[in-house]
């Protein structure tokens, strides 16, 4: 009696158990999907927010070793991690380079190079002068006639010019080499650096500043599930499959379905509490049943 009673019970826990166990196999997890999201976008598609038109450069899935399985994710014991990225192109950039007092800078004008020279006063200085550095070696190398650098004669620098009659002639530097050309700019003024036009923002005692326009590519970054600012513009980045990428401001729907698919964890972690317990009351009893007797 006491075996057949327990035959009953353990019969009803595993219909129970089964049961919990059907409702496991065939349930379907809930994702993440946009009806009518801002954007559709694939690779090499272009797209404007706010005027400004945006490129996607790239999307890539690769399944990272050692991952859960998020949303969409893969097999093999890995995690399908998907991204992008956007581009676009700022027309008006600014750029700025920095000029230290007493050193030199190429100005690309047939390769001449300048010293940066700030005209120093007792209150703030607002102008400099572009010296050209004489290349004195390349002057030497193209005169046949002269030496190809310069000595020290009675305490003076000199060149050693072959004169007509094949006498050499010490000729002080000062008179030999061209004199160096100069430029002189105030702030505000406007010169040519790096084929862009040029304007000196601020001049101080120790550096000069220019400034200048020009376009300038930027990127951002997409990431699954993650936010991304174009503009003043805040989207939802989510990737439909591994060749598309949807962009929502729908941040409400996200919510909603982020928080069903979390309930939807919990109720089959529940139903796989009550296949544990049930198949471990199911074995209990069945080892109970047996049990020897006393009598």
């Amino acid at each position: 009696m006491q075996r057949r009673a327990a035959a009953i019970y353990v019969a009803l826990f595993l219909v129970i158990g089964a049961g919990a166990y059907s409702l496991i196999a065939t349930a379907q997890t809930p994702t993440i999907g946009f009806e009518n999201p801002e954007y559709e976008l694939s690779q090499g598609e272009t797209f404007q927010v706010e005027g400004q038109t945006y490129n996607v450069t790239s999307i890539s899935a690769e399944v990272q070793s050692g991952g859960g399985g998020g949303h969409g994710g893969g097999g093999g014991g890995g995690e399908l991690v998907r991204s992008g990225q956007v581009s676009w192109v700022n027309d008006s950039a600014r750029y700025t380079a920095q000029w230290e007092n007493n050193t030199t800078v190429n100005m690309g004008q047939n390769n001449t190079t300048y010293r940066v020279l700030v005209q120093q006063t007792s209150g703030n200085p607002t102008d400099f002068v572009l010296r050209e550095e004489i290349n004195q070696t390349q002057v030497l190398q193209n005169d046949p006639a002269a030496d190809n650098q310069t000595v020290m004669r009675n305490g003076e620098r000199v060149v050693l010019v072959e004169g007509e009659d094949g006498s050499l002639n010490a000729v002080p530097v000062d008179e030999y080499f061209p004199e160096p050309s100069t430029q002189q700019y105030s702030e505000n003024d406007s010169l040519t650096y790096q084929g862009n036009e040029t304007t000196v923002d601020a001049v101080e005692n120790e550096s000069v500043t220019l400034a200048w326009t020009g376009e300038k590519t930027n990127t951002a970054e997409l990431s699954d599930e993650g936010n991304v600012t174009l503009g003043n513009q805040t989207y939802l980045v989510h990737f439909q499959d591994n060749e598309t990428v949807a962009l929502t401001q729908n941040f409400e729907s996200y919510r909603m379905q982020t928080n069903s698919i979390a309930e939807f964890h919990e109720q089959v972690n529940g139903l796989w509490g009550i296949v544990i317990l049930c198949g471990s009351v199911a074995v209990l009893l069945v080892g109970m049943a047996y049990l020897p007797s006393r009598y």
